[in-house]
């Protein structure tokens, strides 16, 4: 096995921000009693796809890195449509 170093643990580290997203999403599902997806998901969802992209460059892996790239991308969006919406419909903005 590899010694950990500084990348390695980055990759570990957004896997499992990018894993617990699914946690969250099922935590509020089972919560509201139907499929919701909160919006701390796509946050976990653009911090663990973003260390991952990182730690893909690292490794030179080019489908490592073309599955992670336009991830960042589409959850950032949906962050900001999502924050978009809260403004419009309440006049503030989210936290």
């Amino acid at each position: 096995m590899a010694s950990l170093d500084f990348f390695m643990v980055l990759g570990f580290v957004g896997q499992c921000l990018f894993s617990i997203r699914f946690i969250l999403q099922w935590i509020a599902s089972e919560k509201a009693g139907k499929s919701i997806i909160p919006f701390s998901f796509w946050i976990f969802s653009l911090g663990g796809s973003s260390l991952l992209l990182v730690y893909a460059i690292y490794r030179k892996d080019p489908v490592f890195i073309l599955g992670q790239a336009p991830n960042v991308l589409i959850y950032s969006r949906n962050i900001y449509l999502l924050k978009k919406e809260k403004v419009n419909l309440e006049g503030e903005t989210i936290e």
